[in-house]
């Protein structure tokens, strides 16, 4: 019998027999309205939480509503400034990905991820402490998943812990990182707020534009 957690988060799933498989011309590709975004999307390949790539992730693109786009790119053009660029995880998430996610949770034998992504946690947990959610708002398709690079070497700003890294240690306002480690997400934090984001209290790489075109819709069309 599966923890009543882990039941609730699956009885609450948005069924991508449910969410909307058209892409809306709104939808755009986030590298031609990005200059110089780096893409590492990490559910197109296996360097991800469930060691395999993800249903509906058949290119390593990213794309976003163009509100949230637009605004990224500003967002861009602040971080040069400073010295930085974007590196992108992952934006639009299709709703299938989102089912596998939960499959993934579902089958508590399998923890071959453990280690590197929930070492503190036990996986009965993720959806119980909101790691992993019955639906996202990624597949609304405004929020996104990033981090700082230095511009100068390519390097990843060192922000205490790695992309979901599912642990309180994660937390923006984690007090179990460096203060230079804190530092530098309240950096990424204040460019993306400046520019109408909304920052996730227990990632601090995840964030959604708070004036999203698609507030309540979810999307299942595939990344291609």
């Amino acid at each position: 019998m599966k923890p009543a957690a882990l039941a609730l988060g699956l009885s609450t799933l948005v069924p991508p027999a449910e969410a909307r498989t058209d892409r809306p011309a709104m939808f755009v590709d986030v590298a031609q309205i990005v200059p110089g975004v780096i893409l590492d999307v990490r559910y197109f390949g296996s360097d991800n939480f469930v060691g395999t790539r993800v249903d509906g992730y058949e290119a390593a693109r990213c794309f976003l509503t163009r509100p949230a786009a637009e605004a990224l790119a500003k967002v861009a053009e602040d971080a040069r400034r400073q010295g930085y660029l974007l590196k992108l995880f992952d934006c639009y998430r299709p709703a299938r990905a989102v089912a596998h996610f939960a499959r993934w949770a579902s089958d508590l034998a399998d923890e071959g991820t453990k280690a590197a992504y929930y070492p503190d946690l036990a996986k009965s947990e993720l959806f119980k402490e909101g790691y992993i959610a019955s639906r996202s708002g990624h597949s609304r398709g405004s929020t996104l998943d990033l981090t700082l690079v230095q511009a100068a070497t390519g390097a990843e700003v060192d922000m205490g812990t790695p992309f979901d890294l599912f642990s309180p240690r994660s937390w923006p306002e984690s007090d179990a990182v460096t203060a230079a480690q804190k530092a530098s997400r309240q950096r990424l934090a204040d460019l993306m707020t400046r520019h109408g984001f909304v920052p996730f209290a227990k990632e601090w790489w995840h964030f959604t534009l708070k004036d999203e075109p698609f507030p309540t819709t979810y999307f299942d069309f595939p990344i291609r």
